[in-house]
């Protein structure tokens, strides 16, 4: 086989024909193949980048719009799938709790057990006298004067808070021995006169402060009524029985027997500070200055719990 050459730089050569390739053939081959290599990295390389426009050329060529051409599937025909029913969500919303109701505050209404009916004033000396009976031994009770109870302890109340004595009015019966003086070069009283008065200062003990004030409040109604029955307030019987209980309370115990003067068949205190006292307060003190503690202490506690 023979080649020809183009003279190079004028000159005309010839060259015999080889069966090797060349110098200048390989390496006009390694230039092709990288020529290639340049060409396939450069073409590789541009598919994954976006395509730069020329802003010039597209303003001067206009490019008819056309409508997307459907591509025709070559293969075998299949019945396109049907769009799936559109879903439509719905929104429900979450049960809400059940309102917790609040709590409702339990009024605890105190029932006040029914007041026993009282009986008329007229007839209650029974009443008075079985409610007494349930504190006082019987030889207490046997001091007591059981007809028209209540309107005796009013007016002997009120008199004594007048410092006076309703003699016709006492609703206890009187001792039974007599009143006793020892008579010598002074008189004084006997002190055995004295315990004429200790059973009636025994039966106020029998009672506690709270029974003294029960039964009080139980006959009140009948008390102010019987009250008003000799010209007052009812209601101010309670200021009045506190005066009668101070009247008591302010009479002075004396620390030894005092001398008394006799005139005809009666008694007198030989000093004046004695003898101008109440007529309620000088029969206090013929009780004798054991029983005027006891008595003033009793009396002291009834008066502090009647006025709370």
């Amino acid at each position: 086989m023979e080649y020809c050459v183009q003279p190079l730089n004028g000159e005309n050569m010839s060259e015999q024909p080889s069966s090797k390739p060349s110098q200048n053939q390989l390496l006009f081959a390694a230039v092709v193949v990288m020529a290639l290599i340049v060409v396939a990295v450069f073409v590789l390389s541009s598919k994954s980048e976006q395509p730069v426009e020329n802003e010039k050329f597209k303003q001067d060529v206009v490019v008819p719009q056309t409508d997307p051409v459907k591509p025709v599937n070559t293969a075998q025909s299949q019945p396109e799938p049907e769009p799936d029913p559109e879903v439509v969500e719905t929104y429900e919303p979450e049960p809400q709790p059940e309102p917790i109701p609040e709590p409702v505050e339990e009024r605890i209404v105190e029932v006040k057990p029914a007041e026993p009916q009282l009986p008329s004033l007229d007839e209650s000396d029974n009443e008075v006298k079985q409610s007494l009976g349930e504190y006082l031994t019987e030889q207490s009770l046997g001091l007591l004067v059981t007809e028209d109870m209540v309107r005796r302890t009013v007016v002997f109340v009120d008199n004594l808070a007048q410092g006076k004595v309703a003699k016709k009015h006492i609703p206890l019966s009187a001792p039974v021995d007599s009143f006793m003086a020892l008579e010598s070069d002074i008189i004084i009283t006997d002190p055995n006169s004295f315990e004429r008065y200790t059973p009636y200062v025994d039966m106020l003990s029998q009672m506690s402060n709270a029974q003294i004030v029960r039964l009080y409040k139980k006959f009140q109604p009948l008390i102010f009524e019987a009250y008003e029955e000799i010209g007052y307030e009812g209601e101010d019987f309670n200021y009045t029985l506190n005066e009668a209980i101070s009247e008591l309370l302010e009479t002075q115990i004396p620390e030894t027997s005092l001398p008394l003067i006799k005139d005809s068949v009666t008694y007198s205190y030989a000093y004046p500070e004695w003898e101008k006292l109440s007529d309620a307060q000088k029969q206090f003190l013929r009780m004798g200055p054991a029983n005027m503690k006891r008595v003033k202490n009793k009396l002291a506690a009834v008066q502090k719990s009647l006025i709370k």
